[in-house]
């Protein structure tokens, strides 16, 4: 509204420049110059009309980041449904919670970065260069022959996927005009979100009817075809980006890469320290505490150097100090804890306690994808109709708690009209619930705050979900290790924790048996009261995401 507006009534540009300059030292010199001539390239710039995509081009750019997005989400869980086998092969259950956490630390250490690469940068070769790193390691993890080689190609995965949904949301942005962007960027999030909820259904099926290694392979194929999609159309640019040489020369202050320095270190060690913590080393020794102590000197340290650099820092303060990004940012990254915490171990349930196929976990499942799916395509029509999305959030939050805390009741013995239920009543409050961290964020925070913020909402969901699969891990791992010994205590329980979530089956039998699957329920029941604590957390911190009425337009917000 404002570009042709107001040019013909601009003010001189002498008007403009800060008392003290030189040019107010010829402040008469100026004035006597017709003032027409000083603003009219401005003016004809303002006046020019801005280049938008249409038509097949537009869809061709809407199929190929659709499709990358829904890849890079579908590849946070399709693991899920393999990782039993993954363990059995590898013999290393003690590395089930990296599997997830590795994707996860990959991407929440590099998060914030990606928004300055994206300002320096061209969107379109950007996002297909994240997109190149996402497959290369996808391809490590195809090939992997050991579990350490695995997580390496998940952390590299990881990488790669950090910048992929900032990418397709600027993507957006520049293709089509402001009134368009709602409905396009819920196409993307509803799609992408889609492949979140049923990659442990496909994973099942991949895993038992040819590898768990296509879990991974698949991304290639379909990869290289939404790269060539992307390749040979051009995305328009509303905002010019310098040339990538001066940005090369500029590198180390342009993008803050001194903080990221700071940063990267200290997300590592407290996500090492997490995962390490009660499993590989006990919480009092020498190597949890350093590690907790060196990640919390280091964020200290970067919070100085933060501090220093301003609105330069790669994590402005003046950004994070506003309460509905920081509101929303914890909500949605307990959000997203919660779900890949459902996500993970729901399939090992079933797989490791049920007996089930890898498919058939991904068909045990299908209650609380169906119930997920068909909630957050109820949720914008549910928030058009309140008008706010607190009372939606509050509400999914609830529904996750009851959900999670039913869930933590799982037994050998449940039988399938509740852990079908069960599964409802979790999916519909996670799926209510997904959007609405992200909505508020685009419809409370001032326009020229939104790219930053939307960084940062997006690496609060990478982070939750590494911090909280580490826990998972560390509560089932420390709980089934004590417990078999209550339950089984015949059995050999090192053996059972070496032979995979699937593969103790063949040293125990009988009683122990029997015992060894209700140490591992209950320990799976112990993930889970963890996961309904987490849905009071969601329900405490949507109270200060802001009260916007949606249904009113161009009212200031008071966040």
């Amino acid at each position: 509204m404002d570009k042709a507006s107001h040019p013909a009534d601009a003010p001189p540009a002498s008007s403009t420049v800060p008392q003290g300059s030189d040019v107010d030292s010829n402040q008469h010199t100026t004035e006597t110059k017709p003032p027409v001539q000083a603003v009219q390239p401005p003016a004809d710039a303002e006046t020019k009309q801005p280049e938008w995509a249409t038509g097949l081009r537009l869809l061709n750019i809407m199929v190929a980041i659709t499709f990358v997005c829904f890849l890079m989400l579908l590849d946070g869980t399709i693991v899920v449904a393999a990782v039993p086998r993954i363990t059995d092969d590898f013999n290393s259950l003690n590395d089930i919670g990296w599997y997830g956490a590795a994707y996860q630390l990959g991407s929440a250490v590099f998060q914030p970065l990606t928004g300055k690469v994206y300002m320096k940068f061209k969107p379109q070769w950007t996002f297909l260069g994240f997109f190149f790193i996402f497959e290369v390691g996808s391809l490590i993890c195809g090939v992997a022959t050991s579990s350490a080689m695995l997580i390496v190609g998940r952390v590299v995965a990881g990488i790669g996927s950090s910048g992929i949904l900032n990418g397709a949301l600027l993507i957006i942005s520049e293709c089509v005009p402001m009134q368009k962007r709602p409905t396009l960027i819920g196409i993307v999030m509803g799609i992408s979100q889609l492949g979140l909820a049923s990659g442990p259904l496909i994973g099942g099926v991949l895993t038992q009817y040819a590898t768990w290694r296509w879990a991974f392979y698949l991304n290639l194929p379909v990869g290289g075809l939404v790269a060539i999609m992307l390749v040979f159309v051009r995305v328009p640019l509303q905002h010019p980006r310098p040339p990538p040489m001066s940005v090369l020369r500029t590198l180390h202050t342009s993008l803050d890469l001194f903080g990221f320095a700071i940063f990267a270190p200290a997300l590592i060690m407290l996500l090492l320290a997490l995962q390490w913590g009660g499993t590989t080393f006990s919480w009092n020794s020498s190597t949890i505490i350093g590690l907790f102590v060196g990640a919390g000197a280091t964020f200290i340290l970067f919070l100085v150097w933060d501090y220093r650099k301003g609105d330069a820092a790669m994590i402005p303060l003046s950004i994070v100090k506003i309460r509905t990004v920081w509101a929303s940012c914890l909500t949605y990254g307990l959000l997203v804890g919660n779900l890949y915490i459902a996500s993970y171990w729901v399939p090992v349930y079933f797989q490791g306690v049920k007996g089930a196929s890898p498919t058939m976990s991904g068909v045990y499942i299908l209650p609380m994808i169906l119930a997920h799916v068909f909630a957050s395509m109820l949720s914008g029509p549910i928030v058009n109709a309140v008008g706010y999305y607190i009372p939606v959030a509050l509400f999914a939050a609830v529904l996750m708690s009851v959900g999670s805390g039913l869930i933590s009741t799982f037994s050998p013995s449940t039988p399938t009209g509740k852990w079908i239920g069960y599964q409802i009543i979790y999916g519909a409050g996670r799926g209510l619930g997904l959007q609405m961290p992200i909505l508020a964020v685009q419809n409370t925070v001032p326009p020229q705050q939104i790219p930053i913020a939307m960084a940062l909402t997006i690496f609060s969901q990478s982070f939750g979900a590494a911090v909280f699969l580490s826990l998972a891990e560390t509560i089932f791992s420390n709980s089934f290790r004590s417990l078999i010994t209550t339950y089984a205590p015949s059995a050999n329980g090192e053996a059972v924790i070496e032979a995979g979530a699937t593969g103790f089956r063949k040293y125990v039998s009988g009683d122990e048996l029997a015992g060894v699957l209700l140490a591992y329920a209950k320990s799976i029941d112990r993930v889970f009261y963890m996961a309904a604590g987490i849905g009071v957390g969601v329900f405490a911190f949507a109270w200060g995401m802001g009260w916007k009425n949606l249904k009113k337009k161009n009212v200031p917000s008071k966040a």
